[in-house]
């Protein structure tokens, strides 16, 4: 694992312990780092309104565009997450959390995960085959 992948898990790991997640009493991290080389984090934000929740993959991803603007280019996601017992569980991104990812992932962006057996790693064509695209 390259240090750039470390200290991403690293900034995931410490926003996580800032979300805010009463209802499901499961936190998820991210952390990003876009094509300028620049890093951001989010974590889950619930919602009594289940459907307003925010995922940390969208928040994360939301604060890079308004930090770079449209033209963002994801280089590599890493997502954390913790259940009420503080143990990690295997959980991919949701299917709108891919395809959020899928606007702004090039060809050879990755994407980390906890797994059934440890880390996944997979490209967004792994992640989401046939993201709907205009």
């Amino acid at each position: 694992m390259s240090e750039q992948t470390k200290d991403l898990t690293a900034m995931a790991m410490a926003i996580m312990d800032k979300a805010y997640s009463p209802y499901s009493n499961f936190s998820v991290g991210a952390a990003i780092r876009t094509g300028s080389g620049n890093v951001y984090a989010g974590c889950n934000v619930e919602n009594v309104s289940y459907g307003l929740t925010i995922c940390a993959e969208r928040n994360a991803i939301a604060q890079a565009v308004s930090a770079e603007g449209p033209d963002l280019k994801l280089e590599e996601v890493v997502i954390t997450n913790r259940n009420a017992e503080g143990v990690s569980i295997p959980c991919s991104p949701c299917g709108a959390c891919r395809q959020v990812i899928a606007e702004f992932a090039g060809p050879d962006t990755i994407i980390r995960y906890q797994g059934r057996n440890g880390e996944v790693r997979v490209s967004m064509e792994e992640l989401l085959p046939d993201s709907f695209r205009f």
